[in-house]
């Protein structure tokens, strides 16, 4: 079987991109509200971001396909290994190329922002770079995943807000403050609750396969509280944060975004089909993308 371009460029679902890109964006904002911009370096993020999040993506759909939560039973859109469009070993070479493009791009972008002079922290930003590749792979795939132990919103908020965030904060200025965090675990709650929609979505389809995500141990009505607390949580930080370093009324631009978050929260509540909460995932995503560009350029203006 012979898969086309199409195909592949589902299995990319290119959708996540946006949500992806957050945490490179908080990062950078953040860096230049200190003085610190380079246009590379942000290239370069943005390129090794990508490359982890297509990665991460076809080992989740190799990875459900292969453990059962990809099966017949699941109600949100298919996925290529399961609906036959790319052959599992087919999947699992496309793997191997994007984790060779993630440590090339990652590689370059730590010699371009700390060169070789700076070895150890090079070093540590190479081994928190394998352990994002590693994440994104063992998430679903592999013989214990995470994913399937419920530790996916851990490992979300981690990625995707705290390393995400600080560590892009720390390749532009050579530098970290503990506050940084608090942006940084904004990010990383939107991130979360995109997660948590879908596994939300996909909860009856979880259980059967034995994945315990945070639905599945918790029920759908606690599951959709904690999005609430989530939500919420994003907005609090990002509030703390912008106290701590008040300047101007610009700063609470990121406010814009609250009516997209209610419709967020409306629709967790009131949508009870998959087909009807799927196309929120990508609204929450998005929410999480404009979140970020609202808070930066208020700490720019």
């Amino acid at each position: 079987m012979k898969s086309s371009i199409a195909d592949w460029i589902e299995a990319f679902r290119l959708r996540t991109l946006p949500l992806s890109l957050a945490s490179i964006g908080m990062g950078s904002f953040l860096a230049a509200s200190y003085g610190n911009f380079d246009p590379i370096i942000l290239t370069l993020c943005i390129t090794t971001t990508i490359f982890l999040q297509v990665l991460s993506n076809l080992a989740n759909d190799y990875g459900d396909s292969k453990h059962g939560a990809d099966s017949v039973d699941r109600l949100g859109p298919s996925r290529s290994v399961q609906a036959g469009k790319i052959t599992a070993n087919a999947m699992k070479n496309a793997m191997i190329l994007f984790v060779l493009f993630s440590l090339a791009s990652g590689i370059g972008l730590l010699y371009y922002s700390l060169g070789v002079e700076k070895i150890l922290y090079f070093l540590i930003f190479l081994v928190l770079g394998v352990l994002s590749i590693g994440a994104a792979i063992t998430y679903t795939a592999g013989s214990k995943p995470y994913g399937y132990a419920g530790l996916g919103d851990i490992s979300v908020m981690i990625f995707f807000g705290w390393v995400g965030v600080a560590g892009t904060f720390y390749l532009f200025t050579e530098s970290f403050t503990w506050d940084i965090l608090l942006p940084a675990s904004s990010c990383g709650f939107f991130a979360t609750a995109v997660l948590n929609i879908n596994n939300i979505r996909d909860i009856e389809s979880d259980k059967k396969a034995g994945k315990r995500s945070i639905p599945v141990r918790i029920g759908a009505t606690k599951a959709r509280f904690y999005h609430l607390i989530l939500l919420i949580s994003g907005l609090i930080t990002a509030f703390g944060y912008v106290i701590l370093h008040y300047q101007t009324a610009y700063q609470f631009l990121f406010l814009l975004v609250l009516p997209f978050l209610g419709l967020n929260i409306k629709a967790v509540y009131t949508k009870k089909s998959p087909s009807e909460l799927d196309p929120f995932l990508k609204q929450m995503a998005l929410t999480s993308l404009l979140f970020v560009m609202s808070f930066g350029i208020g700490q720019l203006i």
